[in-house]
């Protein structure tokens, strides 16, 4: 070999042996951890946690477990966020595996504690767990900003972690308050004392103008509100209950201060626009005080709980439903839908007839002990429990203001009865209440309407008053034919002099009885005597001779009758047109005529489809 290349490959050797030397010593990764950071936290066990914020005005904060309850002890009592707690100890106990600079690093490095951040660490933390009491500083950042140095006392070294530790670290205590303002639901109370003074502003902050200071207690028994004061009235239960639960969504927004000398008059607190107590019965669990808006946020309203010195913002979105007048809370409807109703007895004028359910859960009018039509009843029971009330007349009625109202003679009066156990399980009828209904004086719109339990007077509408039967015979079972199709054997049809019989032979067969003629379409014929046999009163109109007049009946009418194969008849008799566009048609039952709407459509078939022709 010559020297030429015996000198070019040693500068080969020399170059890879320093580059060795120098990665080795200098780009190498630290050496990872002795596993677990902590290795002995256990989140569950830990009984107390102290963080020490860095700057010198920040004060250390203390979080102490009560019952699985984390409760802030420093710098001030106060309820934490347990969920913020336990999160912070979760992430601590699962750094697993961590890389890590080994303590003769840091003591060979005489700038290591400044290098590093521990000289001045962002926070320092204290853990107690039994015996088990780890300390921990956490320092800067790396270069990169995604990790950050953490120290545990005891060890010399220095532990690389992941920067999201930081994001779980308080940096003043109101990042760990509670920011619930009440748990309504963990709260035994039974009564809501509102007091609403709010006033409103030009610059549209604050709560909506109201007044109104009233009392709602909740009824153990059927499980409603009730208003107590100033009134004693049924209460408005779903928007009592949409206004809780809308409370219990309220959060603390932003924690203002602490300071039990802050002025409350400039915040709307004193006295407070809108206050909201709790109780269990004369017992005061929790009183809430909301004021003003912040100049800068209109969306938001101070606001503090009475008893602890904090002032703070909530959304004032959640409050306003409270901020009503005081009719607002009250039932807006005449008749409560949680009441059971086995007995309707209707009285207008010198007419007196009812409505009962029986034992098998059918319902039955008198007089007459004549069947109910199911879908009427539900109809007038739906009605009866949805009377809106539109307007609240007068609280305060006496005997002499009846006449104004028309309630001393009034149009109708509905009687409503439960059935309740009696001695020896007999069940008798205890009144619910009873509905008055009149037309006053001075009557603009509505019809006047009175409770016989309430002293108060309020107005319904019109159109829902007119929904409600003047007799209780409009509510009998409109099916008019008790047979099927195969069970007639004839079919008779008259209109003055003409007459035309037909003879049913069979399934789409007919046939003229001796002395009628005509062309017979079968089919036709079949479906429309169908369409009677299967057809239902679509309203009762009236009963009796003297009222057929007044509907359009005449001599020249058009009869059907119907000849059943067991020498029974069935009758129907068509009179004049609707208002809603049907027929009038009348049927006798229990011998006498009820006229009926008869539907107009099926009334078109039987005018096109059978031999005589009808003239109207």
């Amino acid at each position: 070999m010559s020297p030429r290349s015996t000198l070019y490959w040693c500068a080969v050797a020399a170059a890879l042996f320093g580059f060795i030397f120098f990665y080795q010593r200098h780009t190498h990764h630290p050496p990872v951890g002795p596993g677990k950071m902590l290795p002995k936290l256990k989140p569950e066990a830990v009984t107390s946690v102290l963080v020490r914020p860095s700057g010198p005005v920040q004060l250390q904060i203390r979080a102490d477990r009560t019952n699985d309850t984390w409760q802030l002890t420093q710098p001030q009592s106060y309820p934490a966020q347990s969920a913020k707690v336990q999160k912070l100890l979760r992430f601590l106990a699962q750094l697993s595996p961590a890389p890590y600079i080994p303590g003769n690093e840091l003591r060979n490095n005489p700038n290591a504690d400044e290098e590093y951040g521990f000289a001045a660490p962002q926070a320092t933390l204290v853990i107690q767990q039994e015996s088990y009491a780890p300390r921990l500083r956490v320092g800067a950042l790396t270069s990169p900003g995604d990790q950050v140095f953490v120290q545990v006392e005891g060890d010399l070294g220095a532990y690389v972690v992941d920067s999201e530790l930081l994001k779980y670290l308080p940096s003043s205590a109101n990042d760990w308050r509670d920011t619930m303002l009440i748990d309504l639901a963990s709260l035994a109370f039974d009564r809501v004392a509102v007091t609403n003074n709010a006033k409103g502003d030009a610059s549209g902050g604050g709560l909506p103008t109201s007044s109104s200071t009233f009392v709602l207690q909740h009824e153990p028994t059927n499980r409603v509100w009730r208003m107590v004061w100033p009134l004693d009235a049924r209460a408005n239960h779903p928007r009592i209950a949409e206004a809780l639960q809308e409370v219990q969504q309220l959060r603390i927004r932003r924690f203002v201060s602490d300071d039990p000398q802050t002025e409350l008059e400039p915040l709307g607190l004193a006295p407070p626009e809108l206050e909201l107590g709790f109780a269990s019965r004369t017992n005061t669990l929790a009183l809430l005080q909301f004021g003003r808006s912040p100049t800068n946020d209109l969306t938001k309203v101070y606001a503090r709980r009475v008893g602890q010195t904090g002032v703070f913002t909530v959304d004032k979105a959640f409050l306003l439903a409270w901020c009503a007048f005081l009719n607002d809370f009250r039932d807006p409807h005449l008749l409560s839908s949680t009441a059971q109703i086995d007995t309707i007895e209707l009285v207008r004028g010198q007419e007196h007839s009812s409505l009962e359910r029986q034992s098998d859960g059918a319902w039955r009018l008198t007089p007459g002990d004549l069947p109910a039509d199911p879908f009427s009843t539900k109809a007038l029971l739906s009605g009866l429990t949805n009377l809106e009330i539109i307007r609240f007349v007068n609280d305060v009625v006496n005997a002499a203001d009846l006449p104004e109202y028309g309630l001393t003679a009034p149009i109708s009066r509905f009687i409503l009865k439960s059935n309740c156990p009696g001695n020896g399980g007999v069940s008798t009828n205890m009144p619910i209440t009873e509905l008055s209904f009149g037309v006053g004086t001075n009557q603009l719109d509505g019809v006047f309407a009175k409770r016989s339990d309430e002293s108060f007077v309020y107005a319904i509408s019109t159109n829902d008053f007119a929904r409600l039967p003047t007799a209780m015979w409009q509510l009998r079972d409109r099916t008019l034919c008790h047979f099927t199709l195969e069970e007639v054997a004839g079919v008779t049809l008259k209109q003055g002099a003409k007459t035309c019989q037909l003879v049913h032979k069979g399934p789409l067969s007919w046939a003229f009885a001796p002395g009628s003629q005509g062309i017979i379409n079968d089919a036709a014929i079949e479906e429309t005597i169908r369409g009677v046999v299967q057809t239902s009163a679509l309203a009762w109109v009236a009963r009796g001779q003297p009222s057929l007049a007044a509907y359009g009946f005449s001599e020249n009418d058009y009869h059907l009758t119907l000849e059943l194969k067991n020498g029974a008849s069935f009758d129907l008799e068509f009179g004049g047109e609707a208002p809603s566009g049907d027929s009038y048609a009348a049927v006798t039952l229990e011998g006498q005529p009820w006229v009926l709407e008869f539907a107009w459509i099926l009334y078109r078939d039987v005018s096109s489809y059978l031999p005589l022709t009808p003239h109207r």
